[in-house]
């Protein structure tokens, strides 16, 4: 089944209630994967960084980041509050301090974004604890991804296709570069959606997608540079619902259902007699044709029929039988 991840983020803007909220949420509406990031910012970044402003914020990244981080005890209270409701907690670390926080908060796995793909000495430190990772492979191409494969090491893996466009132009999500993935790196692989609504997210799952990852808020109204491409618990729940009748809709059968079996009896058509057929009379194209329904001899033996000779007195309008001819 694809796994749908509620990617949280920074969503909660440092409030922690908001964080609890949409852990909240995100389970009323049947997801079963929260993701967080986890932000040390003496550890991730430089002081130049206050001069960068993201192109969907207007405050420079480390004060945002400063403002969007929890401590470690917070996280843990997350992780704990998410396990409760019967979810995973999932967090993105951006630094080396972060993967060693989330280590000693016992998370199950590891989320690498787009922008730590070619962080190689951040992807080996991560690696080094050996459990599964997924990465996210926005903003590189296949030389740079072939490094950070290879730097993930023998830890199971899932690649993450991903345009990190906020939002994305569906013209540019790219949907079959995640099969390019597949086909190259033979792992499983899924995608990190950032276009609007769930329609990229669910041609994914019709494509074969492991892990389907949307930005979650609770409501479109709060402040946060990731809200505006976030999904509602409305729409959470509504991909969540069409990615289960999705993987429904392509599990293979090579027969008819029961339920087809049951309309066969009235769609389809069997072979009747035109006019009384005396015994022992040829049937022919005159005395013998096919109607429905489809209870008696099917009409796909018609033409096998013909000819053959009747062992008793057939009435008109009947449905024929193998023991009414020879």
């Amino acid at each position: 089944m694809t796994e749908i991840i509620a990617e949280i983020g920074i969503n909660h803007n440092g409030l922690f209630w908001k964080a609890m909220q949409m852990i909240r949420d995100a389970a009323a509406a049947g997801c079963k994967t929260v993701k967080f990031q986890c932000h040390v910012t003496a550890d991730e970044y430089h002081p130049s960084a206050r001069s960068i402003i993201p192109a969907n914020s207007d405050e420079d990244i480390l004060t945002m980041m400063e403002r969007c981080s929890f401590d470690e005890g917070q996280e843990r209270d997350l992780k704990t509050y998410a396990e409760t409701l019967g979810m995973e907690y999932l967090c993105t670390p951006f630094s080396r301090a972060a993967a060693d926080r989330l280590e000693r908060l016992g998370v199950r796995r590891y989320k690498i974004g787009s922008g730590e793909c070619s962080n190689i000495p951040l992807i080996e430190h991560i690696a080094a604890f050996g459990k599964p990772i997924i990465l996210s492979t926005g903003m590189n191409d296949f030389d740079m991804i072939d490094l950070a494969v290879e730097a993930v090491g023998d830890c199971p893996l899932t690649l993450m296709h991903c345009v990190s466009e906020y939002p994305t132009p569906y013209e540019h999500v790219n949907l079959r570069r995640m099969l390019a993935l597949q086909e190259r790196y033979n792992v499983p692989v899924g995608l990190s959606d950032h276009s609007l609504g769930i329609y990229t997210a669910l041609a994914a799952v019709a494509l074969g997608a492991s892990v389907v990852e949307k930005h979650f808020t609770s409501s479109l109204q709060w402040p946060g540079a990731d809200v505006p491409i976030s999904l509602t618990p409305d729409q959470l729940g509504e991909l969540i619902r069409g990615a289960d009748a999705i993987e429904r809709a392509l599990e293979y059968l090579d027969h008819p259902t029961d339920g087809e079996l049951c309309t066969a009896h009235f769609a389809n058509a069997s072979v009747v007699s035109l006019v009384d057929i005396p015994a022992g009379a040829t049937l022919t194209r005159e005395n013998i044709w096919v109607r429905r329904p489809g209870t008696g001899i099917s009409a796909r033996h018609y033409k096998n029929m013909l000819g053959l000779k009747a062992s008793r007195d057939i009435p008109a309008d009947t449905l024929l039988r193998i023991d009414m001819f020879r």
